[in-house]
């Protein structure tokens, strides 16, 4: 019995369509039920953020997840595929009618990955102060609580809407099939037969 942790959402719902494909059945959570069960898998629909910690602690033994949470948690399970799929990129962001100014000392930025952003300005060497929010990140240099924002954005749409452009992009970031690392040594023939079944054509 392999233990599946899906997120919530369109790459779950995908990634389920290739587990109709590999079990041959079709595969569907009852209303509001969080866990579906059949002959060989458990799948549990979990919140993306939280996928990670259901693996690292063998509740489940494979989940999917996007690049920015694992790269955010930095969590001990192995990422075993790119699914290229759900793909999205990570990005630094502000006002169109101003310039980023990356010299300005005490530079504010606003995001909800603190440590992708952290690890990024460390790297550039950057003094930089992170406010970290929980949600409507492109609101925050609109109303002067930051200069500039580290999020996601997949179209870039919601950005364009709220006045804000793209300054760099620090990472294109897709959904990943990862492991447990027991459960990886313990039921390793089925866990590469899901795997060899989920590569990318």
């Amino acid at each position: 019995m392999i233990k599946v942790a899906l997120p919530k959402g369109r790459i779950g719902t995908q990634a389920l369509e290739i587990f109709e494909s590999l079990t041959q059945e079709k595969l569907e959570f009852e209303d509001r039920k969080l866990i579906l069960q059949t002959k060989n898998f458990t799948f549990m629909l979990i919140r993306n953020q939280d996928i990670p910690i259901y693996i690292e602690r063998q509740v489940a033994d494979i989940g999917i997840v996007g690049l920015d949470v694992l790269e955010e948690q930095q969590r001990h399970i192995i990422r075993l595929l790119d699914l290229e799929f759900g793909k999205c990129k990570i990005i630094i962001g502000s006002p169109k009618d101003s310039k980023l100014d990356f010299s300005k000392p005490n530079l504010k930025i606003a995001t909800k990955m603190e440590n992708i952003a952290k690890s990024y300005f460390a790297k550039k060497a950057l003094s930089v102060d992170i406010i970290k929010l929980y949600g409507s990140i492109e609101l925050a240099p609109l109303v002067n609580l930051a200069d500039g924002i580290v999020d996601i954005v997949e179209t870039g749409s919601t950005i364009e809407q709220n006045n804000l452009k793209i300054d760099e992009v620090i990472m294109e970031v897709s959904a990943y099939l990862v492991a447990n690392e027991n459960s990886f040594y313990t039921k390793k023939d089925e866990i590469l037969k899901i795997q060899e079944f989920f590569k990318p054509n």
